[in-house]
C-alpha cells in the first residue's frame, strides 16, 4: 500500500466522521425544537383537563344541591 492510499482512506474517515457528527447536531437541535412544541401541547391539554375537572366538579355540585 502506498502512502497516499492510507493518508485517502484516513482522510476520507476523518471526513465522514466531522460529516455525521454535523448532522447528528442538526438533528439535536430539530427533536429539542420538536419536543419543546409538544411539552407546550401537553402543558396546554393538562390545563384544558383541570378546567374540565372544575367545571365538572361544579356541574355535579349544583346536581347535587338539586336533589336535596
Amino acid at each position: 500500500m502506498d502512502w497516499t492510499q492510507v493518508l485517502t482512506i484516513v482522510g476520507a474517515n476523518i471526513g465522514i466522521f466531522l460529516w455525521l457528527r454535523s448532522e447528528s447536531s442538526a438533528d439535536r437541535r430539530q427533536m429539542q425544537q420538536e419536543s419543546a412544541a409538544d411539552r407546550r401541547d401537553i402543558l396546554r391539554l393538562i390545563r384544558e383537563i383541570k378546567e374540565e375537572m372544575k367545571d365538572f366538579h361544579a356541574r355535579l355540585c349544583v346536581i347535587e344541591s338539586n336533589r336535596k
